[in-house]
């Protein structure tokens, strides 16, 4: 089959490097503006490259690896040649035009696959299948560590839809893969504790949120944008029969003190570094899933639901209270507005 990538960025190169050495492959074709860097990415791997519309226009399917403010173009692009699409999370920015796209993918019945990578990750299946089989027993709580390594950009925050939005969304939708479970409430707070752009744009580089599942369960995400020991993503799962974790290692990038801990390894620097197994493992699935071979692992709505825990958690923020997820319409409003957050 033909393949359309669309975006060589960082992202992009990987899937690249993936769909290139994959045997159902039979030509990859990349598109990126920047025509230049798809021309780079190309020549290493022996793809083509074409302009947007022309790659969308030839494929079998469709890998978008783009910025996310040009995912619901590009998702439109290929419903109407009803081709099976992986496009990396964001379905888009906000909530409402998330649920559009999400009733327009589900009526075109063509195959969507979105990129929630941990969902391919040994460790978060392994705990999802311990919640599964009753291991772990009761849950009672689940703990959750979101650290970049450094902060992105400053150009990036006023696009980036914020911190729930753009980071911390991976988290939301980890917990309800892991425990099978929705969220029923959320309550955050944060601030701009190192990097005064944050601020300035109106975003957090430090946040906390509690999460009530609807089983009872309570969920806390501790997250950031700058760890300098490395890019910490964690999770611990308490239950009455066992505690699980993942994420800890030789490689987790936290420094113990105590004298009888192990010595760690150099951290994690980035999630490329740290999820590239992951990202493999969801590129290959999405392959599957385009030959009609297997079944869809993380859907659009998937995607949707993810968004509405990330906007409770900025509506929050924003007005200082728990936000119940029942709060945020999980279907196409007229008009929604986002809240301004006062970062302190």
């Amino acid at each position: 089959m033909q393949i359309a990538l669309i975006g060589t960025g960082r992202i992009g190169q990987l899937h690249a490097r993936v769909l290139a050495d994959h045997p159902m492959v039979d030509e990859l074709v990349v598109a990126d503006l920047d025509r230049a860097s798809a021309e780079r990415a190309a020549q290493a791997l022996g793809a083509r490259v074409a302009d947007v519309d022309e790659a969308i226009e030839a494929a079998d399917g469709l890998v978008i690896a783009t910025s996310s403010s040009s995912h619901p173009e590009l998702i439109r692009a290929g419903l109407r040649r009803r081709i099976p699409i992986f496009c990396e999370k964001p379905v888009a920015l906000d909530v409402a035009e998330t649920a559009e796209l999400v009733e327009q993918i589900e009526a075109s019945g063509s195959p969507f696959q979105l990129g929630f990578q941990r969902r391919f990750d040994p460790a978060y299946r392994e705990a999802r299948r311990r919640v599964e089989d009753g291991s772990i027993g009761r849950l009672y709580q689940v703990r959750m560590t979101a650290m970049d390594h450094t902060p992105p950009p400053e150009s990036y925050v006023p696009t980036s839809g914020g911190f729930f939005r753009d980071a911390a969304i991976h988290d939301f939708d980890a917990i309800r893969f892991v425990t099978g479970d929705e969220v029923e409430s959320v309550f955050a707070d944060g601030g701009a504790l190192g990097f005064d752009y944050f601020a300035k744009n109106g975003d957090v580089d430090t946040a906390v949120a509690t999460l009530r599942m609807r089983s009872g369960v309570l969920g806390v995400l501790a997250g950031g944008r700058h760890n300098p020991p490395g890019y910490d993503i964690r999770m611990e799962l308490v239950g009455s029969a066992d505690a699980v974790a993942i994420g800890l290692g030789v490689r987790t990038p936290i420094h113990p003190l105590d004298r009888d801990a192990p010595t760690l390894e150099r951290g994690w620097m980035s999630f490329l570094d740290r999820f590239a197994d992951a990202y493999r493992a969801e590129l290959n699935a999405f392959v599957e899933v385009a030959a009609g071979r297997a079944e869809i692992a993380c859907t659009a709505r998937d995607g949707l639901e993810a968004m509405r825990i990330a906007e409770a958690a900025w509506r929050s923020l924003a007005e200082r209270r728990p936000v119940a997820l029942n709060e945020i319409a999980p279907r196409r409003v007229e008009k929604e507005v986002w809240p301004e957050v006062n970062v302190r």
